[in-house]
Order: C-alpha cells, then structure tokens, then sequence
C-alpha cells in the first residue's frame, strides 16, 4: 500500500506533444506524478513495469485505437480508473469506452478544472468500491445500503424495490457515467427496452430530486446513459 506521502501516479496517454505538455503542467501542478506515453505500445510496455493509479487515455493513438487497450486491461482484470480523452464526438464511440471498462469520458476540448473534477471522481469511486461504506450521502440524499432505506432531507422515501434496485446500483458507481445497456444488463437482466428505464429514472427523480424537472443527483448523459452524483 503506496504512503500517503507519495503522489498519486497518472499515466498519460496522448499522442499530441502540446496536449503532453499542458496536461503533465496542469496535472503536475495539482499534486500528481505524471508519466507519458505518445502510443498504444509505450504505454502497454510501461504498464507492464508500472502500475499507475490512473490512466489519462486518448482513444485517437497512432498505432491502435485506445479502446483496445480497456478491453485488454479489462480483459486482465485491471480495476485502475480510466478517464478517457478524445475528439470524437459521436455517441457510439463514448459508448463502447463506457461499456469496455472506462470510467468517464472527457471530449476534447475541455477545461482542465472538468477534467480534474473528473480525475477525483474517479479516483474517489474506485476506494469507495475497495471499502464501500454502509451509508452514501450526497447533499440531503442518504442511502443505507444495509437497512436498505433512503431518506431525502432527513424523511424516509419509499421505493418499489426496482426503483431501490436501480439506485442502489447508482449508488455504488457513484460519479461514474453508467450505459444504457449497463443498467439494463444489471437490474433487468438486459432483456428489457431502455423505455422501461427512462421511466423508472423518472419515477426515481419524482421520489429524491428538489426539482425534478432541473435533476440535481441524478444527471442524464445524453444518448449514454445515467450518472449520480459523487458522495460528499
């Protein structure tokens, strides 16, 4: 177990020097110890001498495209948080990083406090997975996982046990963009229309959001998916 004294390890993955270059800045600056790599193969070889706490990844590489490097990391069973960077902008290629084992995705350009609110949140998913606490909180959102109840300003909310199902899922990727098909997959078993779950996330956000219309805790990811927001 790495000392609190050491900085948290990013592995940078980009294949642009001047996007390098801002990145190990900005990230260096932050408190991170950054190392780079300019393509898919640097970066499997340093991954097989390193392990980094957090991998910055573009999917545009010059050798392969970075979603083959999640599903062979993934394919190994490697938990480490994956924020993914790219200038693509279509819907089916954030999807499959998504559904491949990434974390999150940022698309270029961005500003750098997104990314690094990013960066945290993932970083805080991944010790809530390894320890997750028998209570989240998020604002006046609390959730016990063990007495399996939820209250929303300190008064219990009753949900049918899909709805819980389905935020108690929400929950343990707290932060983290969840697909479509993910969801599916999990509480329904993945034979089921996303109609069904558009409803219950509407069902959801009439029981725990101030305004539902305007979703505080439980934000859409257009054409993706779902996310909750991270825990206090």
């Amino acid at each position: 177990m790495k000392s609190e004294a050491m900085p948290l390890s990013v592995l940078l993955v980009e294949d642009e020097p001047p996007i390098r270059r801002f990145l190990r800045t900005s990230l260096s600056a932050q408190g991170y110890a950054v190392d780079e790599a300019a393509d898919g193969a640097a970066a499997e070889e340093w991954m097989r001498r390193h392990k980094p706490d957090l991998l910055v990844l573009d999917l545009g590489l010059p050798d392969m495209d970075g979603a083959e490097i999640i599903r062979r990391l993934r394919g190994a069973g490697e938990t480490l948080p994956i924020i993914v960077l790219s200038s693509r902008m279509d819907e089916a290629g954030k999807v499959e990083a998504l559904d491949l084992g990434a974390d999150d995705y940022v698309t270029k350009p961005f500003g750098m406090e997104e990314l690094l609110a990013r960066i945290r949140a993932a970083l805080r998913h991944r010790l809530q997975r390894q320890g997750e606490a028998p209570v989240f909180r998020c604002g006046g959102l609390g959730v016990d996982l063990v007495r399996r109840t939820v209250t929303v300003e300190g008064e219990e909310v009753k949900l049918s046990p899909r709805e819980y199902d389905l935020l108690r899922l929400l929950v343990s990727h707290a932060g983290k963009v969840l697909t479509h098909r993910f969801i599916l997959k999990e509480v329904w078993g993945g034979d089921t229309d996303v109609q069904y779950l558009r409803i219950y996330i509407r069902q959801l956000r009439q029981k725990i959001e101030p305004d539902p219309e305007r979703p505080h805790y439980i934000r859409t990811e257009t054409g993706v998916g779902y996310r909750l927001r991270a825990p206090d």
